[in-house]
């Protein structure tokens, strides 16, 4: 389940970033008639169907896993986690019908109508990717049912999908999702430009994904506290462990980087900040945060897991955020070509926007544990005791790779193939 979401993360976070960023391109094409905006929303309309078609299929796979490897847990908590799953397919259903019409649409309607079908496009999709979130937040903190005898009674599922993490997590999740699709579409672009300085079109699409990034990860960073601070207040012991806080403090100090020791109850190599976590988590440096000696160890999470990915997704966003400032500052926000140094930078900002988001899972997932709906059921009880799941593990890798390559090939290609011309009805200067 966890490789098969690795996966699948990225094609759902681009199918929730690359068609706002359509709809961008295609409205500057709209207002500039700048040629190079319609041959970029022609491309990345192009790149999207591709995109799309694969994470349909990831998505169906993870959909089979559910029922397949977590049987006992969908019969506990089917009842509530059924009604977002199936609005997420409502969603998914009218994305892919206005996918269709926006693709097919381009020389069958209006610029306006047409442009206007990317919109469902950007909802659907961030719905969509909000659903599926809910679900999540809900197992990190169950609410909306009485648990009688082990058993749920009295099933509210509306109150069950609006849980306490659901706000901060659909929010943490989708703007990642643009902040990687922002940063990918930029390296991928900044490298194109090392190569061809002078193309107008590269440096458009550059300019274009930098003003989204540079808008989205402030916005993250700040929604990440927010997301902290929550986690200090209703998931202690996650928090304890993103921070390897064994030992509870009164102005406790803020660890970076170090290895935790879980038998030891020691975090070596960290570089210490003092006071820093306590003012982080309460506003207060002298406030008392929660170490893990507060809690039953046999409830702990893999800490030195949940530290490690925590650290590299706080590592990875902030070098974002100061790649976006550098961009921002010295190219005036787009307006005079990045130089050699700052283009190779933002090339391996794509990278980084990748290790933040998969990272991030890997402390929501890793820091529930060993539970996979807290204080409800263990991850142990809610797994499927069929035999022979290896064997599916490894064909379902197999299929990942499969995809992975034809998607790599079949983009190579739409880069290699002309990209069509706008109407020249269209090319005369906008009015006004």
């Amino acid at each position: 389940m966890g490789t098969s979401l690795a996966f699948h993360y990225v094609f759902a976070a681009l199918g929730v970033g690359l068609p706002l960023l359509l709809a961008v391109v295609e409205g500057l094409w709209l207002r500039t008639r700048n040629p190079d905006y319609y041959r970029l929303a022609r491309t990345w309309s192009r790149a999207m169907l591709l995109l799309f078609a694969i994470g349909a299929v990831s998505g169906t796979t993870l959909s089979f896993e559910l029922g397949l490897l977590w049987p006992a847990f969908m019969a506990a908590a089917g009842a509530i986690v059924g009604i977002p799953f199936s609005a997420e397919g409502f969603a998914f259903f009218i994305e892919a019908i206005f996918v269709g019409i926006y693709l097919y649409g381009w020389d069958r309607l209006s610029p306006r109508a047409h442009w206007l079908c990317s919109f469902p496009i950007v909802i659907s999709g961030a719905l969509s990717a909000a659903f599926v979130t809910a679900v999540n937040a809900w197992m990190n903190t169950p609410v909306g049912f009485t648990l009688v005898n082990g058993k749920m009674t009295n099933i509210d599922p509306i109150a069950g999908m609006f849980s306490p993490a659901m706000p901060t997590e659909v929010l943490h999740t989708t703007l990642s999702a643009y902040v990687f699709t922002a940063f990918a579409v930029a390296s991928i672009y900044a490298a194109a430009l090392i190569r061809s300085p002078g193309d107008r079109m590269v440096a458009a699409a550059l300019r274009v994904a930098m003003l989204a990034g540079a808008v989205a990860i402030p916005l993250q960073i700040f929604v990440g506290d927010v997301s902290a601070r929550f986690d200090a207040n209703v998931e202690p012991v996650k928090f304890a462990s993103e921070e390897a806080l064994f030992a509870t403090e009164r102005g406790a100090a803020i660890q970076v980087g170090g290895i935790p020791d879980q038998q030891a109850r020691v975090t070596r190599y960290a570089i210490r900040i003092p006071y820093l976590l306590s003012i982080l988590a309460f506003e207060n440096p002298q406030a008392e945060v929660r170490g893990l000696d507060a809690f039953d160890r046999t409830v702990e999470p893999p800490v030195a897991a949940v530290h490690l990915c925590f650290d590299l997704m706080v590592g990875s966003g902030t070098t974002l955020l100061l790649v976006a400032g550098w961009w921002a500052l010295a190219t005036r926000l787009g307006r005079r070509t990045p130089h050699a140094w700052l283009a190779r930078a933002i090339v391996t900002s794509g990278f980084l926007a990748f290790v933040a988001m998969e990272a991030g899972w890997m402390v929501t997932e890793e820091g529930r544990q060993p539970w996979i709906a807290v204080g409800f059921l263990r991850t142990a009880q809610g797994v499927t005791t069929a035999p022979a799941v290896d064997l599916a593990f490894y064909g379902f890798t197999l299929l990942y790779f499969f995809l992975a390559i034809t998607l790599a090939v079949l983009l190579l290609r739409l880069h290699a193939k002309d990209t069509p011309e706008p109407p020249a009805a269209m090319l005369r200067p906008a009015a006004g």
